[in-house]
């Protein structure tokens, strides 16, 4: 499956470390994030994972819902939370999955089907592909994916902010512009006429060109 921004995220069954769940009926009527890991006990990783811990507050405040992903075992991540716990301040306070048969890193392309076996002998380096973030909206569509290599931290700040981006423009039509953050001005989509604005923005916007309207961000 090739999967795209608005492809419906492929479902799946998986056992995690609250539980075996079905992934849309996890997320039901929620934003989700799903990112993943090539391994457990890998140094950059184990600083994402407390940092999510940490923003979890955030995410919650947004109705968005996280889970990771690692393609060991379960009970590998219950040891690997602990020295996340002692290292960051913070343990991972969202399940994670346990992809030993590496079905849901197939799934999500981010691994190739023609991989066989599981994740036994397999090292970080074998998964580095499986660093990726999806951001799924509540109609089981993918809105935003990410990857990163191995070396490179990921910037949660960053996929907080467009996450408000797209909880924005789905209320609302309109786009943010470059380093958009909540509160600042938008773009009136192309989709809405001169006309419909004036009644959605009585108040008026910029115009620098016909195709680029600024106003204030929508409450």
């Amino acid at each position: 499956m090739n999967l795209r921004i608005n492809s419906v995220a492929p479902n799946f069954s998986a056992t995690t470390t609250e539980g075996v769940i079905d992934f849309h009926d996890w997320i039901g009527d929620s934003w989700a994030i799903l990112f993943s890991h090539p391994k457990d006990f890998t140094p950059v990783c184990t600083t994402e994972l407390g940092e999510m811990a940490k923003l979890k507050p955030e995410f919650d405040r947004r109705g968005v819902k996280i889970i990771g992903l690692s393609v060991d075992p379960v009970e590998s991540h219950a040891r690997w939370a602990q020295d996340i716990a002692e290292t960051q301040g913070t343990a991972p306070n969202y399940p994670m999955i346990g992809d030993t048969d590496l079905v849901v890193s197939k799934l999500y392309n981010m691994l190739p089907e023609e991989i066989d076996g599981s994740a036994d002998g397999r090292t970080a380096t074998d998964n580095a592909t499986v660093r990726t973030v999806f951001v799924i909206g509540p109609d089981k569509r993918i809105k935003l994916m990410l990857s990163y290599p191995m070396t490179t931290g990921r910037n949660f700040d960053e996929i907080l902010r467009a996450i408000d981006s797209l909880q924005l423009t789905a209320r609302h039509r309109v786009a943010t512009p470059v380093n958009w953050r909540d509160g600042n001005r938008v773009i009136i989509a192309g989709s809405v006429s001169d006309e419909e604005a004036a009644t959605l923005y009585p108040e008026g916007w910029e115009t620098p060109r016909p195709y680029l309207r600024l106003v204030v961000q929508p409450r």
